[in-house]
């Protein structure tokens, strides 16, 4: 805590916003993991196995294995299953599956707001801590001590430090949620697709009617 409070009474009030800011980060970062992990987020083992007994026509096992899922897309999966199909049913689902997925990516404006900001907060402070340096220096006249200068800069250079320190993180991060709800958009079709495509696309076209033909 003494080296936090010696950080922030050299960066001044710069470095307090952008401390802020990674607490923020800290923060969106827990919930998100949390949020991931009750929805089922990445954990499709059970729902792969009912889509496929579906895909094979056993409604029965796919229904027996969907009851077994704790993913977020399990109810709209059951309404599409015992649902006939529909374009409007199919319009509903996509709607609905994608407001659950725009809830999966809650705070990520912030975590990328955060990740442009900080490096530019950064920047600010610095810029406005050589202003004081070089006005220090001006006020000192022709008595001009170097290190003067050289410990003005150093403390300027702090809020540029700690800018980046806190938007490399947290663009980590971002990219890292967003390949994880990228990967959940194109499950989410999947799974809705394979259901509500009629079984008979699915089924090959016996021998004898192949000859037929």
């Amino acid at each position: 805590m003494t080296g936090l409070r010696d950080v922030v009474a050299l960066g001044g009030p710069v470095v307090a916003i952008l401390l802020v800011m990674s607490v923020l980060t800290v923060a969106v970062t827990i919930y998100k993991l949390w949020q991931f992990a009750a929805s089922g987020v990445g954990r499709h083992k059970v729902l792969s196995d009912a889509l496929a007994a579906w895909d094979a026509g056993d409604p029965q096992a796919a229904q027996t294995r969907l009851s077994q899922s704790r993913s977020y897309l399990a109810p709209f999966i059951r309404t599409a299953l015992e649902t006939p199909p529909s374009q409007a049913l199919s319009d509903r689902l996509d709607a609905e599956a994608g407001l659950a997925l725009a809830r999966l990516e809650r705070g990520f404006r912030l975590l990328d707001t955060i990740a442009q900001l900080a490096p530019l907060l950064g920047l600010f402070g610095t810029v406005l801590g050589m202003i004081e340096a070089f006005q220090n220096l001006q006020t000192a006249g022709t008595a001009v001590d170097p290190s003067l200068l050289a410990g003005g800069i150093w403390v300027a250079l702090v809020t540029t430090a700690v800018g980046l320190a806190v938007a490399m993180p947290t663009s980590m991060i971002l990219s890292w949620l967003e390949s994880r709800t990228s990967r959940e958009r194109v499950f989410a079709d999947k799974a809705l697709r394979t259901v509500l495509m009629p079984h008979d696309v699915h089924q090959p076209t016996p021998v004898a009617a192949r000859d037929h033909a």
